[in-house]
C-alpha cells in the first residue's frame, strides 16, 4: 500500500529542551510560515494546540493571532514528564485557525517522536518542521 503524499500547510518552528533539574520538556515555539489562508480575508487567525502523547490530559495552547499567515508566537510551554518515560512519547503540535461563531479550523499538524535526539539541555537551536495535512498525519 503506497503511502499518501502528505500536503505541506506550511512550517512550524519550535525549540526543545529537558530540563533535568525538574524534570520538565521545554517546548518554546516560536513562529509559523506560510500558514494557508482559512478565512475569506484572505487570511486566518492561527494558534497551536500541543499534546504529550500517549495521553492527552495535559495540553497547552498559544495565543491567537489575528489576519496573519506568518505569527510569531514566541511562547514557552512546560511538561512535566521523568526522563525514562521521553523516549515513550511524542509532541503532538494542532495548528487551528480561530473562528469566532464557527468550528476552528485545522489546519494541520505536527507529531514528533524520538524526543531525546532533539532535547539538549543546552543547545537552543530552532526546529523547523513541515505543517501536514490532519489526513496525511498518523499519531
Amino acid at each position: 500500500m503506497k503511502k499518501q503524499e502528505a500536503t505541506s500547510c506550511g512550517r512550524i518552528s519550535f525549540i526543545l529542551r529537558y530540563a533535568y533539574n525538574t524534570e520538565q520538556l521545554v517546548v518554546k515555539i516560536l513562529k509559523a510560515l506560510d500558514l494557508p489562508a482559512k478565512d475569506a480575508n484572505g487570511f486566518s487567525d492561527p494558534y497551536v494546540k500541543m499534546y504529550l502523547l500517549p495521553d492527552r490530559k495535559k495540553k497547552f495552547q498559544t495565543k491567537v493571532h489575528r489576519k496573519t499567515l506568518n505569527p510569531i508566537f514566541n511562547e514557552t510551554f512546560h511538561f512535566n514528564v521523568p526522563f525514562n518515560d521521553l523516549q515513550n512519547r511524542k509532541l503532538h503540535f494542532s495548528i487551528y485557525d480561530f473562528d469566532r461563531f464557527t468550528r476552528h479550523d485545522l489546519i494541520g499538524q505536527v507529531v514528533l517522536d524520538n524526543l531525546l535526539d532533539f532535547s539538549n539541555p543546552t543547545e537552543e537551536t530552532p526546529i523547523w518542521r513541515d505543517i501536514l495535512e490532519a489526513s496525511s498525519v498518523s499519531v
